[in-house]
């Protein structure tokens, strides 16, 4: 966590409205009430999607997930969010999705990190490439996201580095050769504005001179990819304690104008998913039976 509990507490008490506000958040009928879970049903690892049309889902995309894990079974839904849970090659992994952007992300993401023992956080989503090298169809594995949205800026300086769990990027590479996926590690941005803020333009052709650099600064960075999610799924996991990370197909490149394709590479992001907290499950088994805080390959025995 960011800081000692001791010292939230202290800093708690001199808040002038803490009589007045809920300090672990809103409930409904005891549970959560945005996301309406019941804690003792989630899973150690929570994958985190939006409903996304551009993703190409034929259902809700956390049901449609949920279609591939064993004991399938849901757990809440309200009028934002849908959560079930399940399990995959052994891995207790819980389902989540809702609306788009960090602000949305921040509201399952609260009542998840407060109210459950979930020790990771996988955003499962759909991006447009930003560097050359990455094509329609291709999946990126996030290292660490720019903070180019507003949430995460609200609870840490835009210096703070968004660093995915480098456990969650092994696990996560090592399915995606698994499964022979075309794939990247790179880092990604994460902005609130899907048109002038990404340096595209918006209504009407509408554009300032500053929108017209966007892409070609984060390009000449070695940017990968960008989408609305992912600072928050790797930031706020970071800040409490746990694991977060992100993995997104991608359905278009502006850069070398390779044509959007409506959910393009998908299905093989959501399989390195789901296998990636496979073995993420297996290194955590791996590391526990050691003693080890942290897993390293001198744990995995060789075959």
């Amino acid at each position: 966590m960011a800081e000692s509990s001791s010292a939230v507490d202290k800093l708690y008490r001199q808040y002038e409205y803490a009589a007045n506000v809920p300090r672990r958040g809103l409930l409904i009928d005891g549970k959560p009430a945005l996301t309406g879970i019941d804690p003792q049903r989630i899973g150690d690892y929570v994958i985190v999607m939006v409903r996304d049309p551009l993703c190409a889902y034929e259902d809700d995309p956390a049901r449609q997930l949920a279609a591939s894990l064993e004991q399938a079974e849901l757990v809440a839904q309200t009028g934002m969010f849908t959560t079930y849970s399940g399990f995959y090659e052994g891995a207790h992994i819980s389902a989540v999705s809702g609306g788009s952007g960090s602000p949305e992300a921040e509201l399952i993401l609260h009542e998840f990190l407060e109210n459950t023992a979930a020790t990771t956080y996988l955003r499962l989503g759909g991006s447009g490439a930003i560097h050359e090298k990455v094509r329609p169809g291709d999946v990126v594995i996030s290292s660490g996201v720019v903070r180019d949205e507003g949430m995460t800026q609200a609870y840490i300086s835009p210096s703070f580095p968004a660093v995915a769990s480098h456990e969650l990027v092994l696990a996560l590479t090592q399915a995606a050769e698994d499964l022979g996926a075309r794939y990247h590690v790179g880092v990604t941005r994460s902005s609130d504005s899907d048109f002038c803020g990404v340096g595209r333009p918006s209504v009407a052709g509408y554009m300032q001179p500053r929108h017209l650099e966007i892409m070609d600064y984060y390009r000449r960075a070695g940017v990968l990819n960008g989408d609305r999610e992912s600072a928050a799924l790797v930031t706020l996991p970071q800040l409490f304690g746990a694991r977060g990370g992100s993995i997104c197909s991608v359905a278009d490149n502006m850069i070398t104008g390779a044509r959007f394709e409506a959910g393009a590479g998908h299905e093989v992001a959501s399989q390195v998913a789901l296998r990636g907290l496979a073995i993420l499950a297996q290194l955590d088994a791996e590391k526990q039976a050691a003693g080890q805080r942290y897993w390293t390959p001198r744990l995995r025995k060789p075959t």
